[in-house]
Order: structure tokens, then C-alpha cells, then sequence
């Protein structure tokens, strides 16, 4: 082998970068090759490789077609793939009939602050995500201020037992990084945390000093680490900005990160009325339109599915950026209060549990609500998944409807004294959306697969939607395997690459000779999601390896407690 390599590297012109890599990792030696042409030197680094993956069919997150290859990993990154037959490593994994892509990349994600209380995340590393993109749906940890700073840091204490380090995306990021976690770790701002901080909980337009000043917020929080602002437009008191003010707002986003992740203002009977809305803010704002958890909700819009599709098409055609993310369950999840309408809700928590506790209140809500519920269909569509309290965790798991026929009281009657009675914390799954619905936007060119949850142990007293356990798994068993929506590449795809580039995420989301080491191993006769709504604290099946920056989280099945998570800042 020596005099072999001699010979090579007589001639280093005639070598391509594979043959020389290969080769030089295989003399139990790692070597650059240093200038062009005929001129170029042997340059020699330290050996071994500390991993090599071997025998795997490698999907590259690209969409190409599956290969045989093995992957060489030093210091975190990639530096072999192919060639590597003889040699040698710190650690070798056979991967024979096993599939070998980059790690899972969840576009939209709620883990925030939880990574405080459960740095390993196990609901997502043992589905395959190295990779968190949090602060969705208008809401970021920071920044932390206003009106309403003391109740924030006393809801942080009573969750965490400790007072928030932070105030700023800055600390916030810093305190992860000294916390350590699993998985890497993104955020965007959320635009409706910021209109709380500077306007406050009130249902009212922005004054221009209000606007200027939650402008220098997003300009703030993207120059330190964001890359990307977000809203939730059903929630207060996100709710409350004008489409004037979002544009405004989001336009303030420097670029690259001037990306616009936005939940619908309606994503039921006006749900192509609100994508309009956000087509033209990101229109107006120059933005890279990130459309959240698309779905027509209830069975009346879900021919509009189709429509809604054309619409991103024809925003494409016009010079936008473009893309949808979305999870693969026809049930959504969100908190119990969002049945009650926008009214009810202004002003803050306290403010809505009066309105709650006024009988001349009532009447009125009701209409509401139940307008709202039989959209869904009924109170059977309405599953109880999380409460705060001992007493009522019985609950959980349960539809309303068939909690008020056990005790005996009226539907909506009892979601408002449990909304009461739990301040307000409660949170709920709807089965809303159809399964044609569903396939048409997974299937959708520029749609990324997400999970929309946080992260949770199995040892948590929640009981969250399934989708936290087990979308990403989920869309390859079922909706790739099982119903060929699209091809394996492609779908892993939509999992990999396709956010890595929405994320200006340069070296991740490919396997690729240089790029970071996140990688997800996977029987894919045997990839499974185990999760459901009644016992929602399942891992998968099938997904044997995860690694991130090259140390493996979960090894032969198991999670082991390494936690070698980045921070992956805008100006990293």
C-alpha cells in the first residue's frame, strides 16, 4: 500500500479528489492535496478517521437516486464518501441494508425554551432530527419585555425552577449554548413576542414610534442570530397587526433572513383570503414566503386545498420565493382557547377568563365557538391533550363531547369552566383536515416536512400530539412507503436539503465531502411510527443511528447522552 501511494502521489494531477481521498485515508493517514495541476503538494494531517459508515445505500438529500457508498467522518464533518474499502477507522458501522441521508431538519418546531428542562429532546432525535428551526407561529423565547415581562419570567420560574437568564435573542442563544443540548438549534423571531413587547396585549394599530420601534427589534434580532421572523396571525396579540404593519415589520429583516413563516390569519372558510394576505406581504416586504402547516381546515374548504396550491404556483411565477411546510396527520393542534373567538381573547389572559366568568358574556361566545366546532363536526373532534392540573388530567386523551356525556354537562359548559379553571392552559388536537388534503400539500414541490411540536421525554405527564414523536418516520412509512406520494429521494428531500436551503444553512442538509456530519441511519422496511393520540409517548421504529457533528445521539436504537447540539446563528 505504501509504494502504491508513492506512485499516487508522484503523479497527483492524474488523481480526482475521490481517488485521492480514498486513498490516503486508506493508508492510516488523512492528507490535503494543496495547490493545482502538476504543481500540487502532499500536505499530511493526523489520522485515523473517527468514523466510517460502510456499505449504506446513501440518499443525499438532493433528490438523486440512492447509491452504495461509504462515508468517512473526522472532526465533525464529512471528508470521504466512496472509495474507503480498506480503511480503517476509530469506529466502524456496517450499514448493509440500511439507508443513509442527512439528518432530518424540522422547518417548524416548538422546542424554545424546553431544551432548558430536556436538553436530549428524545421525541425528536430518536425520530431522526438533528436539526430544530423554533420561534414558529409568531412566538420566540425573546425578546422579553413590556407589559408583560413579569408574568413571561414568572411563567419561565414556576416552569423551570430557576429565573430566566436572558432577555434578548442574544442571551437566549448564549444560555442554550452553555446549556448544551442534542441537536442543533435555529430560531426565528416571532412577530408577535415583539408586537407584545412594544404595543402591549391590546387590540389596536401601531403608533409610528411603535412601529419603528418593533423594526430596530427584528433588525436587533436577526443581527443576533435569527434568520427569520415568523407570526401567528390566529393568536393574540399577533392577531392585532395590520397587513401594513407585517410588512413594514418583516421588511426590517435584513438580508439574507428577510424570511417570512407566517400561520394563516384564517385557515379555514377565509383560508384563501389569508393567503393572499401573505402572498402580499412578502410581496411588499421582499421577503421568502414560508407558508406554516398548510391546510384547509374543515370538511367545507377542503376543496380548496387545490386552489390554495395554484395560488403559491402563481406567486412563484411572479418573482417569490415560495414554500409551505407541513406535518403528516390530518389533525391539528393548538391551545383550547383558540376555539374562542379573537374578542374574547383581547387584552391578555385575565381579560379573557372574565369574560368567561360573566354570564351576560356567554351567550354570545357560544355562538361563536359552537360555529367553530361545527366546523369541525362536533365536540367529538375535540380532544383534550394537555392540562396543568392533577385533578383534571383524567382529561387528557379524551374528546369533550364524550367527557360532558360521562358527567353529565354541556359541551360547551365545561371547556369554559376548564379554561377557568386551568388559567387558561389548556391545549387540544382537532381533527380537521382530509387524508387527500393532506398527500396533495406533502406532495407539493416546494413543501418541507415538520413536526410543529416541541420536544418531550417519554417520562413527561403532557400528552402531545403524535406528530412529536413521530412525523418525520411518519411520512416516509406512510405516505412515501405505503401510498408513493412521491419518491424515497424526494421525500427525503423535503426533510433535508430543501430547509437546509430556506435556512441559508450551507453545510448541512446533503451528505456531501465537507459538509457537517449530521446524518440519520433507517431500515426502511422497517421505519414506523408508533405514536398515537391516546399513548402519544412512543418512539419509532427502524431509525438504529442519528448523528450530529459526527457523535452519535442514538447508537443501535438506544439514545446515549451525548449532547453535541450547535447553535446555528445568522452570523455563523
Amino acid at each position: 500500500m505504501a509504494q502504491h501511494l508513492h506512485d499516487l502521489f508522484n503523479v497527483p494531477h492524474r488523481l480526482t479528489r475521490r481517488q485521492f481521498l480514498a486513498a490516503s485515508a486508506a493508508s492510516g493517514m488523512f492528507s490535503t492535496l494543496v495547490g493545482c495541476g502538476s504543481g500540487r503538494q502532499l500536505v499530511r494531517t493526523r489520522a485515523p478517521l473517527d468514523l466510517i459508515i460502510k456499505g449504506g445505500s446513501v440518499l443525499d438529500g438532493t433528490g438523486a437516486p440512492e447509491r452504495l457508498e461509504n462515508i468517512g467522518i473526522r472532526d465533525g464533518r464529512i471528508v470521504v464518501v466512496g472509495g474507503l474499502e480498506d480503511a480503517e477507522a476509530e469506529q466502524v458501522i456496517d450499514a448493509s441494508g440500511l439507508k443513509v441521508c442527512p439528518g432530518f431538519i424540522d422547518i417548524h418546531s416548538h422546542v424554545d425554551t424546553s431544551l432548558f428542562s430536556n436538553p436530549y429532546a428524545e421525541s425528536k432525535v430518536r425520530q431522526g432530527v438533528t436539526t430544530e428551526a423554533s420561534g414558529m407561529d409568531g412566538e420566540s423565547p425573546a425578546p422579553v419585555g413590556g407589559p408583560t415581562a413579569e408574568p413571561t419570567l414568572a411563567s419561565f420560574r414556576e416552569e423551570f425552577g430557576f429565573d430566566c437568564p436572558y432577555r434578548d435573542m442574544d442571551g437566549y442563544f448564549d444560555s442554550l449554548r452553555k446549556k448544551r443540548t442534542a441537536q442543533n438549534v435555529v430560531s426565528f423571531v416571532g412577530l408577535g413576542t415583539i408586537r407584545e413587547k412594544v404595543v402591549g396585549v391590546d387590540n389596536r394599530p401601531a403608533t409610528a414610534e411603535e412601529m419603528a420601534a418593533m423594526q430596530r427589534e427584528v433588525r436587533q434580532a436577526i443581527e443576533q442570530g435569527c434568520r427569520g421572523v415568523s407570526t401567528g396571525l390566529e393568536y393574540t396579540p399577533g392577531s392585532y397587526a395590520s397587513t401594513e404593519e407585517l410588512w413594514m415589520v418583516t421588511n426590517a429583516a435584513p438580508e439574507p433572513y428577510r424570511i417570512y413563516a407566517t400561520h394563516l390569519r384564517n385557515e379555514a372558510d377565509s383560508g384563501l383570503e389569508a393567503l393572499a394576505e401573505a402572498i402580499a406581504i412578502a410581496r411588499n416586504s421582499g421577503a421568502r414566503l414560508q407558508v406554516s402547516h398548510l391546510k384547509a381546515q374543515n370538511k367545507r374548504n377542503w376543496a380548496k386545498q387545490a386552489r390554495a396550491l395554484e395560488m403559491l404556483e402563481e406567486a412563484i411565477a411572479s418573482g417569490i420565493e415560495v414554500h409551505a411546510d407541513r406535518y403528516p396527520y390530518i389533525a391539528f393542534s393548538t391551545g383550547l382557547s383558540s376555539l374562542f373567538p379573537l374578542w374574547c381573547r383581547e387584552g391578555g389572559v385575565e381579560r379573557f377568563l372574565a369574560r368567561l366568568r360573566d354570564p351576560s358574556q356567554l351567550p354570545r361566545i357560544k355562538e361563536d365557538v359552537q360555529s367553530k366546532v361545527d366546523g369541525l363536526s362536533s365536540w367529538d373532534a375535540v380532544m383534550i391533550t394537555a392540562v396543568y392540573s392533577e385533578e383534571h388530567r383524567r382529561y387528557q386523551g379524551k374528546t369533550v363531547q364524550k367527557i360532558a356525556a360521562e358527567e353529565h354537562v354541556d359541551s360547551f359548559e365545561f371547556t369554559v369552566d376548564l379554561l377557568v379553571k386551568e388559567s387558561g392552559r389548556c391545549e387540544m388536537v382537532g381533527f380537521g383536515m382530509d387524508e387527500a388534503g393532506t398527500e396533495m400539500v406533502l406532495a407539493w414541490r416546494n413543501t418541507m416536512v415538520c413536526s410543529d411540536a416541541g420536544a418531550y421525554s417519554p417520562r413527561s405527564n403532557s400528552r402531545p400530539h403524535p406528530r412529536a414523536y413521530g412525523s418525520f418516520p411518519r411520512a416516509i412509512a406512510l405516505y412515501q412507503r405505503q401510498r408513493k406520494i412521491v419518491s424515497l429521494p424526494e421525500m427525503v428531500r423535503k426533510m433535508t436539503s430543501l430547509p437546509a436551503q430556506k435556512l441559508g444553512l450551507a453545510d448541512r442538509g446533503v451528505i456531501e465531502e465537507g459538509k457537517s456530519a449530521d446524518l440519520v441511519l433507517f431500515d426502511y422496511e422497517k421505519i414506523e411510527d408508533r405514536a398515537t393520540y391516546l399513548e402519544p409517548h412512543q418512539f419509532p421504529t427502524g431509525i438504529p443511528y442519528v448523528f450530529v457533528n459526527g457523535i452519535a445521539v442514538v447508537d443501535r436504537g438506544t439514545q446515549t447522552t451525548a449532547l453535541p447540539g450547535a447553535v446555528l446563528k445568522s452570523s455563523s
